[in-house]
């Protein structure tokens, strides 16, 4: 059954979160796919332990926190179809959208976690059980009173870094750049991490006289696996840079 309240457990932890439960109002053929399929791709994130190998069999599975509409989700899901992902987000709509996205595609190697991913690394998941690590365009708390929600934090690192198996990799991308910079800082910062792209990304957005061969050390080009979400090409239209970080587990 779809979990469309928080969890006993969830609402009696006082803690700093990183995200704003937003419910919202669903469109029928949202409705329709979390009624159809939730049963089908579900989890709830109740605390209780996952068996990856029974949700995904061999397939090496890919932690995505934060997948907002699941358009990126899918589209990764059908082009990848010998990896897991497991898909986190607390926002109902897209829920029901990703359901609606994956019945379309046929893709059975997704599964949809909904709630708190603090809860999902730190009680569910077994240590080094994870691939991979995505975490796309999570809100960047602009305000300096707010930073404390951001979700790249060593706090965060910290739960992730024993449920990642040797080699996994960690892509961050964000179009906020001091939340860029913070992330860059965090990663970097971990003996336990590898920067992919120490040298920079090519990308030519500083001036030559900064960086001669026009990169930003430590960023990453676009990997062409990652899709260009409408929410990035919004962005770019505004002006903001894109930022891609990859990070391996050594």
């Amino acid at each position: 059954m779809y979990p469309h309240k928080a969890t006993e457990a969830q609402h009696r932890e006082r803690r700093i979160r990183s995200f704003q439960p937003r419910r919202g109002r669903m469109t029928n053929a949202q409705a329709g796919a979390l009624d159809r399929s939730w049963e089908t791709y579900g989890i709830p994130i109740d605390g209780s332990p996952l068996d990856l190998r029974e949700l995904f069999g061999e397939l090496p599975v890919t932690l995505e926190i934060g997948f907002g509409m699941g358009e990126t989700t899918a589209a990764m899901a059908a082009a990848d179809p010998a990896t897991g992902i497991l898909a986190a987000d607390v926002h109902t709509p897209g829920h029901g959208n990703l359901l609606g996205l994956l019945e379309r595609d046929g893709s059975e190697n997704v599964r949809l976690a909904a709630g708190d991913a603090v809860i999902l690394l730190r009680d569910m998941l077994p240590d080094a059980s994870l691939a991979g690590l995505r975490v796309y365009f999570a809100d960047p708390w602009p305000k300096p009173k707010h930073h404390k929600r951001r979700l790249v934090q060593p706090s965060f690192l910290d739960l992730v870094l024993p449920r990642l198996a040797p080699g996994a990799l960690v892509h961050c991308a964000t179009d906020w750049e001091p939340y860029a910079e913070q992330m860059l800082a965090v990663l970097s910062a971990s003996p336990e991490l590898e920067n992919l792209h120490p040298e920079g990304d090519g990308s030519g957005w500083l001036e030559p006289a900064d960086h001669p061969d026009g990169s930003i050390p430590g960023y990453a080009p676009r990997p062409e696996w990652r899709p260009v979400t409408k929410f990035e090409r919004a962005g770019i239209a505004k002006g903001h840079v894109v930022h891609d970080l990859l990070f391996r587990r050594r």
